[in-house]
Protein backbone atom coordinates (compact mmCIF):
# COMPACT_ATOMS: atom_id res chain seq x y z
CA UNK A 1 0.00 0.00 0.00
CA UNK A 2 1.16 3.25 -0.73
CA UNK A 3 0.79 6.56 0.84
CA UNK A 4 1.47 10.56 -0.50
CA UNK A 5 0.90 13.60 0.90
CA UNK A 6 2.28 17.10 1.56
CA UNK A 7 4.40 18.80 3.89
CA UNK A 8 4.77 22.55 4.43
CA UNK A 9 8.23 23.68 5.41
CA UNK A 10 7.94 27.13 7.39
CA UNK A 11 10.47 29.33 9.24
CA UNK A 12 11.88 32.83 9.68
CA UNK A 13 13.84 33.96 6.67
CA UNK A 14 17.13 32.34 6.18
CA UNK A 15 16.35 29.43 8.61
CA UNK A 16 17.72 26.83 5.57
CA UNK A 17 13.94 25.89 4.22
CA UNK A 18 15.70 25.40 0.79
CA UNK A 19 18.69 23.42 1.92
CA UNK A 20 16.41 21.46 3.99
CA UNK A 21 13.96 20.19 1.08
CA UNK A 22 16.98 19.80 -1.81
CA UNK A 23 18.39 17.58 0.97
CA UNK A 24 14.98 16.00 1.38
CA UNK A 25 14.30 15.33 -2.47
CA UNK A 26 18.06 14.74 -3.10
CA UNK A 27 18.32 17.09 -5.71
CA UNK A 28 18.15 20.79 -6.23
CA UNK A 29 14.87 21.95 -6.40
CA UNK A 30 14.55 25.49 -4.48
CA UNK A 31 17.07 27.85 -4.69
CA UNK A 32 19.78 28.98 -1.93
CA UNK A 33 22.06 32.13 -1.90
CA UNK A 34 23.59 33.70 1.20
CA UNK A 35 20.32 36.45 1.34
CA UNK A 36 17.43 36.01 2.99
CA UNK A 37 14.22 35.83 1.43
CA UNK A 38 14.98 34.21 -1.84
CA UNK A 39 11.89 31.64 -1.86
CA UNK A 40 9.12 34.29 -3.37
CA UNK A 41 7.00 31.33 -4.35
CA UNK A 42 6.11 27.52 -2.92
CA UNK A 43 8.14 24.76 -4.81
CA UNK A 44 7.11 21.49 -4.28
CA UNK A 45 9.73 19.05 -3.82
CA UNK A 46 9.13 15.32 -4.57
CA UNK A 47 10.70 12.81 -1.87
CA UNK A 48 10.63 8.91 -1.94
CA UNK A 49 11.00 7.20 1.20
CA UNK A 50 9.79 3.31 1.03
CA UNK A 51 6.09 2.98 -0.30
CA UNK A 52 5.74 6.73 0.79
CA UNK A 53 5.48 10.04 -1.43
CA UNK A 54 6.35 13.36 0.43
CA UNK A 55 5.51 16.46 -1.57
CA UNK A 56 7.54 19.20 0.14
CA UNK A 57 6.26 22.95 0.05
CA UNK A 58 9.15 25.27 0.25
CA UNK A 59 7.65 28.55 1.73
CA UNK A 60 8.64 31.87 1.43
CA UNK A 61 9.88 32.52 4.95
CA UNK A 62 7.10 34.08 7.61
CA UNK A 63 8.37 37.48 8.99
CA UNK A 64 6.66 40.89 9.28
CA UNK A 65 5.41 42.04 6.13
CA UNK A 66 5.78 46.16 4.68
CA UNK A 67 5.45 46.03 0.99
CA UNK A 68 2.87 44.18 -1.34
CA UNK A 69 5.59 41.25 -2.59
CA UNK A 70 6.35 40.65 1.17
CA UNK A 71 2.66 40.73 2.19
CA UNK A 72 1.85 38.13 -0.70
CA UNK A 73 4.87 35.93 0.41
CA UNK A 74 3.70 35.64 3.90
CA UNK A 75 0.25 35.15 3.14
CA UNK A 76 1.26 32.52 0.30
CA UNK A 77 3.68 30.37 3.23
CA UNK A 78 0.43 30.39 5.62
CA UNK A 79 -1.64 29.25 2.94
CA UNK A 80 0.83 26.28 2.08
CA UNK A 81 0.44 25.37 5.86
CA UNK A 82 -2.88 25.54 6.07
CA UNK A 83 -3.19 23.19 2.88
CA UNK A 84 -0.25 20.39 4.52
CA UNK A 85 -0.60 17.12 5.29
CA UNK A 86 2.08 18.10 8.33
CA UNK A 87 3.88 21.32 8.91
CA UNK A 88 7.71 21.75 9.62
CA UNK A 89 8.86 24.71 11.56
CA UNK A 90 12.60 25.01 10.84
CA UNK A 91 14.52 27.28 13.70
CA UNK A 92 17.69 28.35 13.16
CA UNK A 93 19.06 27.32 16.67
CA UNK A 94 22.21 29.41 16.35
CA UNK A 95 20.08 32.44 15.47
CA UNK A 96 18.43 31.78 18.25
CA UNK A 97 21.38 31.02 21.13
CA UNK A 98 23.12 34.42 19.69
CA UNK A 99 19.94 36.55 20.98
CA UNK A 100 20.70 35.49 24.60
CA UNK A 101 24.23 36.69 23.95
CA UNK A 102 25.49 40.21 24.52
CA UNK A 103 26.07 42.02 21.12
CA UNK A 104 23.38 40.01 19.50
CA UNK A 105 23.41 40.32 15.09
CA UNK A 106 19.96 42.65 14.25
CA UNK A 107 19.74 39.90 11.78
CA UNK A 108 19.89 37.25 14.81
CA UNK A 109 16.94 38.97 16.62
CA UNK A 110 15.04 39.69 13.83
CA UNK A 111 14.84 35.86 12.98
CA UNK A 112 14.13 35.33 16.61
CA UNK A 113 11.00 37.95 16.43
CA UNK A 114 10.12 35.72 13.22
CA UNK A 115 9.74 32.46 14.76
CA UNK A 116 7.97 34.05 17.43
CA UNK A 117 5.78 35.25 14.92
CA UNK A 118 5.09 31.95 13.97
CA UNK A 119 4.43 30.56 17.00
CA UNK A 120 1.45 32.89 17.34
CA UNK A 121 0.44 32.02 14.13
CA UNK A 122 0.63 28.39 14.43
CA UNK A 123 -1.47 28.98 18.02
CA UNK A 124 -3.99 31.17 16.00
CA UNK A 125 -4.23 28.43 13.21
CA UNK A 126 -4.71 25.75 16.18
CA UNK A 127 -2.09 23.70 13.85
CA UNK A 128 0.20 21.71 15.25
CA UNK A 129 3.85 21.63 13.67
CA UNK A 130 6.85 19.31 13.84
CA UNK A 131 9.83 21.65 15.55
CA UNK A 132 13.28 20.70 13.69
CA UNK A 133 16.18 22.78 15.21
CA UNK A 134 18.01 23.40 11.91
CA UNK A 135 22.30 24.29 12.25
CA UNK A 136 23.15 22.11 15.23
CA UNK A 137 27.15 21.99 14.13
CA UNK A 138 29.20 22.82 16.46
CA UNK A 139 26.79 23.30 19.00
CA UNK A 140 26.94 21.84 22.13
CA UNK A 141 24.28 19.09 22.87
CA UNK A 142 22.72 21.05 26.25
CA UNK A 143 21.92 23.95 24.71
CA UNK A 144 19.94 22.74 21.90
CA UNK A 145 18.57 20.58 24.73
CA UNK A 146 17.42 24.27 26.22
CA UNK A 147 16.44 25.72 23.23
CA UNK A 148 13.81 22.95 21.83
CA UNK A 149 12.51 22.64 25.56
CA UNK A 150 12.05 26.96 25.61
CA UNK A 151 10.22 26.73 22.25
CA UNK A 152 8.18 23.24 22.82
CA UNK A 153 6.73 25.36 26.02
CA UNK A 154 4.79 27.10 23.30
CA UNK A 155 2.40 24.39 22.83
CA UNK A 156 2.36 24.44 19.44
CA UNK A 157 5.03 21.38 18.50
CA UNK A 158 4.10 18.09 18.52
CA UNK A 159 7.49 16.89 18.25
CA UNK A 160 11.32 17.77 17.54
CA UNK A 161 14.09 16.96 15.53
CA UNK A 162 17.53 18.16 15.47
CA UNK A 163 19.70 18.49 12.24
CA UNK A 164 21.92 19.88 10.12
CA UNK A 165 20.40 20.71 6.63
CA UNK A 166 23.52 21.68 4.94
CA UNK A 167 25.92 18.62 6.10
CA UNK A 168 22.72 15.98 6.17
CA UNK A 169 22.98 15.16 9.54
CA UNK A 170 19.76 14.06 11.46
CA UNK A 171 18.04 14.98 8.01
CA UNK A 172 17.02 11.14 7.38
CA UNK A 173 15.55 10.22 10.89
CA UNK A 174 13.29 13.61 9.82
CA UNK A 175 12.33 11.79 6.69
CA UNK A 176 11.60 8.47 7.57
CA UNK A 177 9.19 10.57 10.23
CA UNK A 178 7.73 12.33 7.49
CA UNK A 179 7.39 9.39 5.77
CA UNK A 180 5.75 8.22 8.31
CA UNK A 181 3.07 11.14 8.60
CA UNK A 182 1.37 10.58 4.83
CA UNK A 183 -2.16 9.38 4.29
CA UNK A 184 -2.50 6.19 2.51
CA UNK A 185 -3.38 6.74 -1.22
CA UNK A 186 -1.69 6.42 -4.81
CA UNK A 187 1.19 8.62 -5.61
CA UNK A 188 1.06 11.89 -6.56
CA UNK A 189 3.84 12.17 -8.86
CA UNK A 190 5.82 10.02 -11.11
CA UNK A 191 8.54 8.09 -8.45
CA UNK A 192 11.33 9.96 -10.66
CA UNK A 193 9.69 13.12 -10.91
CA UNK A 194 11.80 15.66 -8.30
CA UNK A 195 9.39 19.06 -8.60
CA UNK A 196 6.74 20.13 -10.29
CA UNK A 197 8.00 23.59 -11.03
CA UNK A 198 7.13 24.57 -14.64
CA UNK A 199 10.22 24.66 -16.75
CA UNK A 200 9.34 28.65 -17.42
CA UNK A 201 9.83 28.84 -13.78
CA UNK A 202 12.54 27.25 -12.60
CA UNK A 203 14.83 28.48 -15.28
CA UNK A 204 13.60 31.91 -14.18
CA UNK A 205 14.40 31.31 -10.61
CA UNK A 206 17.95 29.51 -11.62
CA UNK A 207 18.96 32.45 -12.93
CA UNK A 208 17.51 34.61 -9.94
CA UNK A 209 20.15 32.25 -7.94
CA UNK A 210 22.85 33.18 -9.61
CA UNK A 211 21.89 36.50 -9.87
CA UNK A 212 22.13 37.49 -6.17
CA UNK A 213 25.10 34.72 -5.90
CA UNK A 214 27.23 37.43 -7.84
CA UNK A 215 25.81 40.31 -6.75
CA UNK A 216 24.31 39.48 -3.04
CA UNK A 217 25.96 42.81 -1.41
CA UNK A 218 25.72 45.52 -4.27
CA UNK A 219 21.64 44.62 -5.30
CA UNK A 220 19.02 44.52 -2.42
CA UNK A 221 15.95 42.60 -3.77
CA UNK A 222 15.38 44.90 -6.15
CA UNK A 223 15.59 42.47 -8.98
CA UNK A 224 13.35 39.93 -10.51
CA UNK A 225 14.05 37.54 -13.57
CA UNK A 226 10.82 36.53 -15.90
CA UNK A 227 11.82 33.75 -18.97
CA UNK A 228 10.02 35.82 -21.86
CA UNK A 229 10.48 32.66 -24.19
CA UNK A 230 11.23 29.13 -24.36
CA UNK A 231 12.06 27.13 -27.64
CA UNK A 232 12.40 23.21 -28.01
CA UNK A 233 15.11 22.84 -30.93
CA UNK A 234 15.43 20.28 -33.17
CA UNK A 235 18.41 18.55 -32.27
CA UNK A 236 16.79 18.38 -28.51
CA UNK A 237 18.14 21.65 -27.13
CA UNK A 238 16.28 24.35 -25.22
CA UNK A 239 16.47 27.93 -26.40
CA UNK A 240 15.38 30.79 -23.52
CA UNK A 241 15.03 34.55 -23.17
CA UNK A 242 15.46 35.87 -19.76
CA UNK A 243 15.09 39.40 -18.84
CA UNK A 244 16.36 40.51 -15.51
CA UNK A 245 13.97 43.67 -14.42
CA UNK A 246 15.58 45.81 -11.87
CA UNK A 247 13.74 49.34 -10.03
CA UNK A 248 16.39 51.75 -10.92
CA UNK A 249 18.92 53.06 -13.67
CA UNK A 250 21.85 52.58 -11.14
CA UNK A 251 21.23 48.89 -10.70
CA UNK A 252 21.80 48.37 -14.20
CA UNK A 253 25.34 48.62 -14.38
CA UNK A 254 25.94 46.51 -11.29
CA UNK A 255 24.26 43.52 -13.27
CA UNK A 256 26.38 44.25 -16.37
CA UNK A 257 29.34 44.33 -14.98
CA UNK A 258 32.50 45.75 -16.46
CA UNK A 259 32.26 45.29 -20.44
CA UNK A 260 29.21 42.96 -19.65
CA UNK A 261 31.82 40.44 -17.41
CA UNK A 262 28.87 40.14 -14.57
CA UNK A 263 25.87 39.44 -16.63
CA UNK A 264 27.97 36.94 -19.12
CA UNK A 265 28.79 35.02 -15.51
CA UNK A 266 25.32 35.20 -14.76
CA UNK A 267 24.13 33.61 -17.77
CA UNK A 268 27.17 30.80 -18.25
CA UNK A 269 26.95 29.76 -14.76
CA UNK A 270 22.40 29.30 -14.98
CA UNK A 271 23.10 27.45 -18.33
CA UNK A 272 24.95 25.35 -16.83
CA UNK A 273 22.81 24.38 -13.99
CA UNK A 274 19.71 24.34 -16.33
CA UNK A 275 21.70 21.53 -18.88
CA UNK A 276 22.21 19.82 -15.72
CA UNK A 277 18.38 19.44 -14.27
CA UNK A 278 17.01 19.50 -17.34
CA UNK A 279 19.48 17.08 -18.89
CA UNK A 280 19.55 18.32 -22.40
CA UNK A 281 21.66 21.57 -24.34
CA UNK A 282 20.48 25.12 -23.34
CA UNK A 283 20.91 28.55 -25.09
CA UNK A 284 20.65 30.85 -22.46
CA UNK A 285 19.94 34.97 -23.56
CA UNK A 286 19.87 37.36 -21.16
CA UNK A 287 18.25 40.85 -20.95
CA UNK A 288 18.40 43.43 -18.69
CA UNK A 289 15.69 45.95 -18.20
CA UNK A 290 14.53 49.08 -16.08
CA UNK A 291 11.39 48.42 -14.46
CA UNK A 292 10.66 50.00 -11.34
CA UNK A 293 7.00 49.50 -10.68
CA UNK A 294 7.73 45.64 -11.35
CA UNK A 295 6.30 44.89 -7.55
CA UNK A 296 3.33 46.48 -8.45
CA UNK A 297 1.90 44.69 -11.84
CA UNK A 298 -0.27 41.66 -11.16
CA UNK A 299 0.79 39.73 -13.68
CA UNK A 300 3.92 39.40 -11.72
CA UNK A 301 2.22 37.73 -9.00
CA UNK A 302 -0.52 35.54 -10.76
CA UNK A 303 2.18 33.49 -12.46
CA UNK A 304 4.00 32.32 -9.73
CA UNK A 305 1.64 31.54 -7.69
CA UNK A 306 1.17 34.71 -5.36
CA UNK A 307 -1.62 36.85 -4.41
CA UNK A 308 -1.53 40.41 -5.52
CA UNK A 309 -4.20 41.57 -3.47
CA UNK A 310 -2.45 40.15 -0.17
Amino acid sequence: MTHAGFVAVIGAPNAGKSTLVNRLVGAKVSIVTQKVQTTRFPVRGVAMEGDAQIVLVDTPGIFSPRRRLDRAMVRSAWGGAADADAVVHLVDVQAELAVGESGARSADRRSAQDVQTIIEGLKTAGRKAILVLNKIDGVKRERMLAVAKALFDAGVYSEAFMISAADGAGVDDLKCRLAALMPEGPFLYPVDQTADLPVRLMAAEVTREKLYLRVHEELPYAAAVETTALEEKKDGSLRLEQTIYVERESQRPIILGKNGQTLKWIGQKSREDLADLLERPVHLFLTVKVDERWQDKRENYSGVGLDFDA
